[in-house]
């Protein structure tokens, strides 16, 4: 499937980060976490000394479904980077979309093609629906690996480390077949960094994940709403179209007339 549009399901389907993950109340008494509003206020000033802590909200006090702050904030913190990677991904696929470029070989096995143009929201009306609910599928699936809390593998809610995505785990326990590659890092290429190279990336990764949130935004307003973004103003195209739907009909909607 293209890129851009997986991302653009993706940006949608990641709401599910602010839905309630599944963390017993007693998880506030026995569990240890690390991060707190002082952790955050730290990583604020490393991540960006000119601005520093900035909480409008003040959701840093916050203690979302009864949970701790500390689990809280670990999920503050969990849906950011989460957030930030797909709108990394919704980046550079629309640049790449934007471009006219796209795989050479047929999108479906009934050979139909990928839709070309330079309109990346437009492109992504044109795909099939059966496309798109793979796309779908596999967000669900991934969605659903994300949550998992074991004993190699803490929920960020419960003591686990935000962003981090649990290795594909085959038999009894885990996936009743082999995988091969995990979602992160398939080839182990970060099996020998450091901790101190790790926590650097991960800084980058929050900066580059907040600028591509902004970024893609910008770009789907001033198709949207022409003029909304001047510096955008004559550089993306215009578009009539939902950006935030995922199918050109309401298909929630169909059964009660919408």
């Amino acid at each position: 499937m293209k890129l851009s549009t997986a991302t653009f399901l993706g940006l949608a389907a990641s709401a599910s980060a602010f839905t309630a993950p599944s963390v017993s109340n007693t998880a506030r008494s026995t569990t240890q976490v690390s991060e707190s509003k002082a952790d955050l206020e730290v990583l604020a000033k490393e991540l960006n000394p000119v601005v520093g802590f900035y909480d409008p909200l003040n959701l840093a006090e916050a203690e979302f479904w009864g949970a701790s702050n500390e689990a809280t904030i670990g999920f503050l913190r969990h849906a950011e980077i989460k957030h930030g990677r797909v709108a990394m991904f919704a980046f550079v696929g629309y640049i790449v979309h934007a471009n006219g470029i796209s795989f050479p070989w047929a999108m479906q096995m009934d050979g139909t093609p990928f839709p070309q143009g330079t309109n990346p929201p437009e492109l992504w009306d044109a795909v099939s629906d059966g496309a798109k609910w793979q796309i779908f599928g596999l967000i669900a699936f991934l969605e659903f690996w994300s949550e998992l809390s074991t004993p190699s593998h803490k929920h960020y809610m419960a003591g686990g480390k935000p962003g981090d995505f649990p290795d594909f785990v085959s038999g009894p326990e885990g996936i009743p077949h082999p995988v091969p590659f995990n979602l992160y890092d398939p080839f182990g290429f970060s099996k020998n960094m450091s901790e101190e190279t790790k926590e650097k990336r991960l800084r980058a990764e929050l900066n580059n994940g907040r600028l591509a949130q902004i970024g893609i935004l910008g770009f789907l307003s001033e198709q949207t709403t022409p003029g909304s973004v001047p510096a955008l103003s004559g550089i993306v195209q215009p578009y009539a179209g939902e950006p935030m739907a995922p199918f050109s009909e309401n298909v929630l909607g169909m059964p009660f007339g919408m």
